[in-house]
């Protein structure tokens, strides 16, 4: 019986090491070399089904962030410390959110979208189920804007006729795949284009262009109307970005108040349709700047001290890695339609 006893408290003592060697290399599995934890990020499914290859460390392979894990294998659900969420592919009930899943407590929810409310779909069932927000809002917990303005190490001092592409053979262009005539900015459209003459671009007008065509395209116009479908706070997409800057053409834009458009863009880097009593006298303002080459060039001055960076939404998830210990740990949306507004 002693005997016994004694080879009872061996395996005891022998289960309890086993199990705690596990749980040892458990813990050490999520700590870096630097004794900082790794954070699992986990995107539920991927928008539109643009699908990145996340194998190995990717966001420190990609970005240059460690002590981060993005993967998207669902099974991984219960390690996640934060799960995305694309918000097109669930109000279109292409996929759901994991309910029925045994969701840790400490795991946060991420609404991602990159869409206006107008495009948003009915969100008002998703309310008290996410913790943090990714979107286009200067006020989201994950800011992720279609473009912003970063400063040059170094101001540049060459002439501002460099800055400016060569070759502009047309007043105004419009690049629009997303015409409907209720939109606001069809209503402009059509008044400016009674006052000044404008190239449409696009399939709905049967002059499509690929990416490769794009920009140089643009880029022969003097100007570009960089027209949001949708007019909401911080609203501002590659229209701005992209289509103008990118291509150096002057954007006139149309979106949100000109103070939204300042808190992220130089503010004589372009054009405001609001800052015009009428169309007509912002056509004419148009056609007048051009007539007058050191005005018009002014509007690339910002090109000496910034650049346009465009980052993938993924880029700045995996940025976000060192801040999700900080964050508030009980946040939740319980007025997600609301908030987006």
């Amino acid at each position: 019986m002693r005997l016994h006893s004694q080879w009872l408290r061996v395996a005891l003592f022998i289960t309890f090491f086993i199990l705690f060697g596990r749980l040892l290399l458990q813990w050490l599995s999520v700590e870096s070399s630097t004794g900082v934890r790794n954070h699992k990020i986990l995107v539920w499914h991927w928008p539109f089904g643009n699908s990145l290859n996340l194998a190995g460390d990717f966001c420190k392979d990609k970005f240059g962030v460690p002590n981060c894990i993005m993967v998207d294998d669902q099974s991984q659900f219960s390690d996640a410390d934060v799960v995305i969420f694309h918000n097109r592919e669930l109000i279109q009930r292409e996929q759901k959110l994991p309910v029925n899943l045994n969701r840790p407590k400490s795991q946060r929810w991420v609404w991602l979208t990159m869409k206006s409310p107008d495009y948003n779909g009915n969100v008002i069932p998703f309310a008290g189920y996410f913790n943090w927000t990714m979107t286009y809002h200067q006020d989201a917990d994950i800011y992720s804007p279609h473009g912003v303005m970063v400063p040059k190490d170094f101001e540049t001092d060459e002439p501002i006729e460099d800055l400016i592409p060569k070759g502009k053979t047309h007043l105004v262009c419009w690049v629009v795949n997303d015409f409907s005539p209720d939109h606001k900015r069809t209503a402009i459209y059509d008044k400016l284009k009674t006052v000044i003459p404008i190239e449409v671009y696009g399939e709905e007008v049967n002059r499509g262009l690929t990416d490769d065509t794009l920009l140089p395209t643009i880029s022969r116009c003097f100007f570009y109307l960089a027209f949001e479908n949708s007019v909401f706070r911080d609203y501002i997409t590659e229209e701005l970005w992209h289509n103008a800057y990118r291509s150096g053409a002057v954007p006139v834009v149309f979106g949100p108040p000109r103070e939204d458009y300042e808190a992220v863009a130089q503010k004589d880097s372009f054009i405001h349709v609001n800052d015009f009593s009428t169309i007509e006298e912002l056509g004419q303002f148009l056609r007048k700047l051009v007539m007058n080459g050191d005005a018009y060039a002014s509007y690339f001055n910002w090109r000496r001290k910034y650049t346009v960076v465009v980052k993938h939404w993924v880029e700045l998830a995996c940025e976000f890695c060192p801040k999700i210990s900080s964050m508030p740990p009980h946040k939740v949306y319980k007025d997600l339609d609301g908030w987006q507004r």
